[in-house]
């Protein structure tokens, strides 16, 4: 029986932007007249795919992904993320990894645990919790491409694509800007009352990466650090 799954909503093709790392920039409306873009993951490692911050996709594109390898991981970093996980799930019987007790989806049922000392299913990388959220959030690492693949905890936003005239209104008045920022409402969600996650992005700063791709915008490349460096400075201060 045809599960009650999310539509699907635009998107463009899958595009390459490491070795072995790809690309769908899709989109989500949030309601009449509000649309926004966001991102899926896709690595590659011999014949095996990883989808990460998953986005359901046309037929079509479905068989362009099916053409790269065969899907055996979902990895759902983030709280606020995962309406299209149960939709691969299903489809291609895979692994799925997260943090446990998501207050969004909470239906959706790790196998394999997020936590900072899990071997994610990609080599060369490792998880980074983000310890004082009081939501589910993590960051995947991957060394050897000095990337970061992040949620809604760090964005890079270079153009306003997928983005509706009301909604780009309603986000510029939140303070969204394009460049790269610690998500704002995200980070207000998941500050603990009377506390801060300054901790956290001080050990997410110890990590050696140049490049930054998140669920929401474009591909940060070479200057994340040197970016994030600021930001961090600008919103805990020193």
């Amino acid at each position: 029986m045809q599960k009650n799954y999310a539509p699907i909503y635009p998107h463009d093709p899958i595009i390459e932007i490491f070795e072995n790392i790809y690309l769908l920039r899709g989109s989500i409306r949030l309601g009449i007249g509000l649309s926004m873009n966001r991102n899926m993951i896709i690595i590659k490692q011999n014949n095996e795919l990883t989808l990460i911050n998953a986005v359901r996709m046309s037929e079509t594109e479905l068989e362009k992904l099916e053409a790269l390898g065969s899907v055996k991981h979902i990895i759902r970093l983030g709280d606020f993320h995962g309406l299209d996980d149960q939709f691969y799930i299903d489809r291609y019987q895979v692994t799925f990894w997260s943090q446990p007790h998501h207050v969004n989806y909470p239906d959706l049922f790790p196998t394999k645990t997020i936590q900072s000392d899990a071997i994610p299913p990609i080599k060369n990388a490792e998880f980074f919790i983000f310890e004082q959220a009081t939501c589910p959030e993590a960051i995947l690492y991957i060394e050897d491409k000095k990337l970061l693949i992040t949620t809604d905890s760090i964005q890079y936003w270079s153009d306003w694509k997928y983005f509706s005239l009301l909604s780009k209104i309603i986000i510029y008045l939140m303070g969204f800007r394009l460049g790269l920022f610690i998500g704002g409402p995200w980070l207000k969600r998941v500050t603990p009352k009377h506390g801060s996650l300054k901790s956290d992005f001080d050990r997410l700063l110890r990590l050696d990466f140049q490049h930054l791709v998140a669920a929401h915008g474009t591909v940060l490349e070479n200057a994340a650090k040197e970016k994030l460096v600021n930001v961090v400075k600008k919103q805990f201060g020193i």
